[in-house]
């Protein structure tokens, strides 16, 4: 049988069967170029050289981005090294060993602590409105009746102690949620993530860290806005005191 052949034995079958192998070949290609983007050449886990870029099945051109709002443009892959400094060491001279704060553990930058560099800009709606914003800037957003408003209420760090009192709350007017409580410490007035607080009746329990530690919290710059970069330090910040705020938090449950 000579039906549906194409040119002697390659019938049509063969052809449909070699580009779609030639097509997935491709397309697996395309994935591997387009995933390095970000994040690449990795860098050896002792030396912290960087590895071999791989090539160019392994290596995409740089793609242009263009920022929405007139927030100019970015290239990836940048082929530049951000710098790192981290006020750590390691504990142990292998690939994989877990770092150690030296000094301030807020300042270290590891762990729960770990935060990226991100824009200096605050993060926008689709309107080019920053998203999160103090509640009394934002007309008709009030907390839902039957839910407790934090406002007025005592804050308590892990110690039990008291850190201060709630005296406003920022929300994201894209999602309608609070992000951040505003907590007058007595000294200062500083930021805390709202996912990390547990609202009572009568009080808000933030155990992230102890009374003492929120003072150092770091604050937006400008009033009434807050930057993509300050929100990663802020939740960084309190991150870090899961596992670094008291000794026994580093040690195992059981």
């Amino acid at each position: 049988m000579t039906n549906g052949n194409i040119v002697g034995t390659i019938d049509a079958a063969e052809v449909a069967l070699g580009t779609f192998a030639l097509f997935f070949l491709l397309l697996v290609v395309w994935l591997r170029r387009e995933d390095r983007r970000e994040g690449y050449p990795l860098e050896d886990s002792i030396t912290g050289s960087p590895d071999s870029e791989g090539g160019p099945i392994s290596t995409a051109e740089a793609k242009t981005f263009i920022l929405p709002f007139g927030k100019g443009k970015v290239s990836f892959p940048t082929w530049d090294r951000e710098p790192v400094n981290i006020a750590a060491k390691r504990r142990e001279n292998f690939g994989g060993a877990p770092y150690t704060p030296e000094g301030d553990v807020f300042a270290a930058g590891v762990g729960p602590g770990s935060y990226a560099n991100r824009a200096k800009f605050a993060d926008l709606d689709a309107h080019g409105n920053p998203r999160i914003i103090p509640i009394g800037d934002l007309a008709g957003m009030n907390v839902a009746p039957l839910s407790t408003d934090p406002r007025g209420l005592p804050v308590y760090g892990a110690d039990d102690a008291k850190a201060g009192v709630v005296t406003d709350l920022w929300v994201d007017r894209a999602e309608s949620v609070i992000r951040y409580l505003t907590i007058d410490t007595g000294t200062t007035t500083v930021l805390a993530p709202m996912a990390m607080a547990i609202v009572r009746r009568d009080r808000v329990i933030l155990n992230a860290v102890n009374a003492a530690d929120f003072a150092g919290a770091p604050v937006p710059a400008a009033a009434g806005e807050i930057t993509r970069y300050e929100e990663e330090r802020i939740v960084a910040y309190f991150g870090t005191g899961y596992l670094y705020a008291n000794a026994d938090r580093l040690e195992p449950l059981i």
